[in-house]
């Protein structure tokens, strides 16, 4: 199964994604001149503040309706996947927040991809889930579809990297990192566990039943309870990876 993307939901109920994003643009420092190769740029909300510091921005994702979505804040978005993208040389940066980790079929070749559409010297600005990114909320959706036959490595694959891997394969790539840092970020839920698998979690959720998801989530929240609620209520377990890598 495949992630599927509802730009109302993920607004209404993702939008921390680019609220905690935001410190990467002091990273990018966009300015008027400037052309940005944004990766996985979603309904372009990121984007836009990008755009607003001058520079003009191409942006590309996988989801045919968060493109539209990004088109109707005024972005240049193109459907493609970064996988399959061309581009040669023509942009001074490349941005990606939140939307790595999603690109699992080849990672080794998103990178050479995002490598080739930059000129000498142009800089790659993302942040990521790293190593241990969402670990707990995955060890209860896997136990949950494993009580049911199904797979979670095969109906949401991620690719949640060590520094020391991605770092290599940046490298392999062509590029040479300039700063690189895993952190944790606990991430407040105000819908719970359960709301952040109906905008997240969309390729398990599709496999089930329509009359098993409300018992499914209630599963998952119940085996997540003790590692993902304090007194404030819930928490995602967040790790990222951030960095700043430079095309040679």
């Amino acid at each position: 199964m495949t992630q599927a993307w509802n730009p109302v939901d993920y607004q209404e109920k993702g939008s921390f994604v680019p609220v905690l994003g935001e410190p990467l643009l002091d990273l990018l420092a966009p300015m008027a001149g400037m052309r940005v190769l944004d990766v996985g740029c979603g309904d372009g909300a990121l984007t836009w503040k990008i755009i607003e510091k001058g520079a003009t921005v191409v942006g590309i994702d996988a989801s045919e309706e968060m493109v539209q979505a990004a088109r109707a804040r005024g972005i240049d978005a193109v459907c493609v996947s970064a996988c399959d993208m061309v581009f040669d040389g023509e942009f001074d940066a490349a941005f990606s927040n939140a939307a790595l980790h999603w690109m699992t079929e080849n990672p080794a070749r998103v990178l050479r991809n995002i490598a080739g559409a930059l000129k000498p010297g142009g800089r790659f600005v993302a942040e990521m889930g790293g190593e241990g990114n969402i670990l707990r909320i995955r060890e209860a959706e896997r136990i949950a579809l494993q009580r049911r036959q199904l797979d979670l490595d095969v109906l949401a694959p991620k690719f949640f990297p060590s520094a020391e891997t991605y770092k290599a394969m940046l490298e392999a790539a062509g590029l040479v990192v300039s700063q690189m840092t895993l952190f944790n970020r606990k991430t407040r839920l105000p819908d719970g566990v359960a709301g952040w698998l109906k905008v997240f979690s969309t390729g398990v959720l599709s496999a089930l039943q329509n009359d098993d998801i409300p018992a499914f989530l209630q599963e998952v929240e119940a085996l997540a309870r003790p590692y993902l609620t304090d007194e404030q209520g819930w928490f995602a377990d967040y790790v990222r990876l951030r960095f700043v890598a430079v095309k040679q």
